[in-house]
C-alpha cells in the first residue's frame, strides 16, 4: 500500500493511529528503517520499535492490539481487526489522491458554463465539439439563458458575458477573449420597396426594429469602421422591439425594417442572400466578450484549456 511515494505496512500504519488516538492501549510506534529481519514486513519501509513510555504503558491493562518480543512480532485479534480497518482507510486514501493527480495532470472531468443562447446556438455549436474531440476526458454542461446567473451561487465553473461598457468590479477572473462587430441588416425585399441609405443622416427615414424591452428611447449608435471614428446617435421609433435575436433576425429576413445586430448572428443569412448589409462601412456597434471565473487558485486543468481554446477559436467564430 502507498500514500504519495511511499509503501505503507498497514500494521504499522494502525499502531501509529493506536498511539496518537488510543493512547492507553499500546506502547509501539513507527520508527525509521534498520529493523531486525523478524520485524520487518516484505515490501515496507515502516517497523515497530518500543517508545520511549513502552515500561509505563507495557503495565496497563487496556486491550493490546499487537504482542511482541525481539524475536517476535504477534498480532492478536483485536488488533487483526482494527488492521482491516485501517487498511480500508489506506486503500481510500489512495484512491482519493489517484482523483487528484488524474484531475491535475490532464483535462478531464465536468465543465459546468453558461453564455447567452444566441452566442450558444450561432457561435458555440460548432465549437463545442470541436473541443470535446481535442480533449475526450472533459464532459461539459452548458446553461444557456440570458438572464443574469450568479457563477458562485449556481455553481458555475465560467460564464461567457458579452459587453460594451466595462464590468463592474467583482471579484470574478476576467478574461477578454473577443471584440464582436455589430452591423446593420436588412432584408433584400427592404431596400426594394424604400431605397437604400447611403449615409447614416438617411436612416431616419427608414423603419428600424431593435433589441431590448424596457427601454426609454432607442438609437443607432453607429460610428466609421476606421479606428478612433467619433460614435454617431440617431435616435429612432421601431416597429418591433424583443430581447430575442432570433426573432429580430427573422423580421429583417421578412423585409420588416433595418435591424443592429452582433456580426456573426447575420453571417450565413447574408451568405445565402436573405440579409444584406446596411452602411457596410460603419459599425453599429462593438462589444467584447469575456471569460468570467470565481477564482484563479484550485481551477481545474480542464477549465484552463477550455478558456484556453475559447481565446484561440471564438474570435474567429465571432466576425
Amino acid at each position: 500500500m502507498s500514500i504519495g511515494a511511499c509503501r505503507v505496512n498497514p500494521y504499522a500504519f494502525a499502531a501509529q493511529i493506536q498511539e496518537q488516538w488510543l493512547p492507553t492501549a499500546s506502547a509501539w510506534v513507527i520508527t525509521p528503517p534498520e529493523p531486525t529481519r523478524a520485524m520487518r514486513m516484505p515490501g515496507t519501509r515502516g517497523v515497530f520499535a518500543a517508545s520511549p513510555a513502552a515500561p509505563a504503558r507495557e503495565q496497563m491493562t487496556k486491550p493490546r492490539l499487537i504482542q511482541r518480543s525481539s524475536l517476535r512480532f504477534v498480532v492478536k485479534e483485536i488488533g487483526a481487526e482494527f488492521h482491516r480497518h485501517a487498511l480500508a482507510m489506506l486503500v481510500e486514501t489512495d484512491a482519493a489522491e489517484s482523483v487528484v493527480r488524474r484531475r491535475t495532470a490532464e483535462p478531464c472531468g465536468t465543465i459546468r458554463f453558461t453564455c447567452s443562447v444566441s452566442f450558444a446556438r450561432l457561435a458555440l455549436a460548432d465549437l463545442i465539439p470541436r473541443l470535446m474531440a481535442t480533449y475526450p476526458r472533459v464532459r461539459i454542461v452548458q446553461h444557456a439563458t440570458n438572464r443574469f446567473v450568479d457563477l458562485v451561487q449556481e455553481g458555475f465553473d465560467l460564464c461567457l458575458r458579452a459587453h460594451t461598457d466595462p464590468l463592474p468590479d467583482s471579484s470574478l477572473v476576467r478574461r477578454a477573449i473577443a471584440r464582436i462587430p455589430w452591423h446593420l441588416f436588412a432584408g433584400p425585399s427592404y431596400p426594394a420597396r424604400n431605397g437604400t441609405p447611403s449615409k447614416p443622416d438617411e436612416l431616419s427615414a427608414h423603419d428600424g426594429i431593435a433589441l431590448g424591452v424596457g427601454l426609454e428611447s432607442y438609437a443607432w449608435r453607429l460610428r466609421d469602421a476606421r479606428p478612433g471614428a467619433e460614435v454617431v446617435a440617431l435616435p429612432f421609433a421601431p416597429s418591433l422591439v424583443s430581447d430575442d435575436m432570433a426573432t429580430l433576425k427573422a423580421a429583417a429576413c421578412a423585409g420588416l425594417g433595418i435591424v443592429a445586430l452582433p456580426g456573426f448572428v447575420g453571417t450565413a443569412e447574408v451568405t445565402q442572400g436573405q440579409l444584406v448589409r446596411v452602411l457596410p462601412h460603419w459599425l453599429a456597434g462593438l462589444a467584447t466578450m469575456s471569460v468570467l471565473i470565481p477564482s484563479r487558485r484550485g481551477r481545474l486543468p480542464a477549465v484552463s484549456a477550455f478558456v484556453d481554446f475559447l481565446a484561440e477559436h471564438v474570435p474567429a467564430a465571432v466576425q
